[in-house]
């Protein structure tokens, strides 16, 4: 007959901080919309250039798309792996610096740019399966 075993202490991986951390993050995160990524996107490429308030809230919009874009590049280890996209990144962190020009055209010409980078490099990660559900 065998005795059984005390069993071991446990500790949790994480400590409060930590996990206030991770449910900082979960409630923060939204998933991947492939298709309010293109509509936004057609928004900006439309042959009618969008007013100012509504340049604005693209210009936002597409921000977190790209955003989004570069992390799951960076986490699917695409950024690693693929010369092309890691240019793609590098443009798309520069244009994020950039701020929204105050000058119509200009903002026209910022949101067209932004746009054609969001585009890019959802087309490039689907090429590489690291998204679904888009382009």
């Amino acid at each position: 007959m065998r005795r059984p075993r005390p069993a071991t202490g446990w500790t949790p991986p994480l400590d409060t901080d930590g996990l206030a951390t991770v449910l900082a993050r979960l409630q923060d995160w939204r998933p991947f919309d492939g298709e309010a990524l293109l509509d936004d996107v057609g928004d900006a490429l439309d042959d009618v250039a969008p007013d100012t308030g509504t340049a604005a809230v693209l210009v936002g919009r597409l921000h977190a798309h790209l955003m989004q874009l570069v992390a799951i590049a960076v986490a699917s280890e695409a950024a690693d792996q693929d010369a092309p996209v890691r240019a793609q990144i590098k443009h798309a962190r520069h244009i994020l610096a950039e701020e929204l020009p105050r000058d119509r055209q200009r903002a026209v010409g910022y949101l067209r740019r932004l746009a054609w980078s969001v585009l890019e490099l959802a087309e490039k990660l689907a090429e590489l399966r690291c998204l679904r559900g888009t382009v």
